[in-house]
Order: structure tokens, then C-alpha cells, then sequence
């Protein structure tokens, strides 16, 4: 997406709703977007889970991060898989309604990533 001749970072964006249609992103362009988001995001085997572990010392630090991801997800629209507990965050994200990875799920990290700078 450009404007005015400037490409817009994914940070920037907003996640557009998917009713399926559009087929999941290749291994090559989901590791084009890799290259917005911090390097401790992962891809899996099949390149159709982006996903990230956080940790942490204790439980509240755990809680609220999981917290921040559900404020996130409530605004964007756009919700990804998050388990906590004591001293630890795992995020997963994939379009469920393609069966792999959409343009949503690196625009969501990579706001994740901007709101955790």
C-alpha cells in the first residue's frame, strides 16, 4: 500500500475483515513480511502459523501483555491464539478462514511489536 509514493508499514495499516476467498500467503511472501516485524517472531513448518514467546519474571508482567493482545485483537478485529500463565506469553496467528497466513496476521504483530517498542 503506498501513499503519496511512500510505502506504509505494516504497523501503519489496518486489519481489513476476511470472510475467506483469498488464498493463504506463499512461504515467500510471508517471510517478505517477516522482514517488518522483530526477529523474535517465527513462522511454522508450513508457514501457516506466525508465532511468538514472550517471557517474563512473574505473573503480573505475563498478565498484562496478555491483556494488551486482547485490547489489540478487540480493535483490530483481527484475533490471534494467546496462552499465559507465570513468567510466560504465547501468541499465534493465522487466518482461520483461509487455513494459513493473511496480510492481518503480520499487520497485527507488527502493531503488537510497535505497542511493545
Amino acid at each position: 500500500m503506498t501513499t503519496s509514493g511512500q510505502t506504509c508499514s505494516l504497523s501503519d495499516r489496518t486489519c481489513v475483515p476476511c470472510s475467506g476467498g483469498i488464498p493463504a500467503l506463499t512461504r515467500d511472501e510471508a517471510n517478505a513480511h517477516m522482514t517488518e516485524l522483530r526477529p523474535d517472531w517465527n513462522l511454522d513448518a508450513d508457514a501457516k502459523v506466525l508465532g511468538r514467546h514472550y517471557t517474563f519474571k512473574g505473573f503480573a508482567k505475563a498478565t498484562y501483555l496478555a491483556n494488551l493482545c486482547a485490547w489489540l485483537a478487540d480493535q483490530q478485529g483481527h484475533h490471534p491464539d494467546i496462552s499465559f500463565g507465570w513468567g510466560y506469553v504465547d501468541v499465534k496467528l493465522t487466518t482461520h478462514e483461509i487455513g494459513g497466513l493473511s496480510e492481518n496476521d503480520f499487520i497485527w504483530a507488527a502493531k503488537l511489536d510497535q505497542l511493545t517498542a
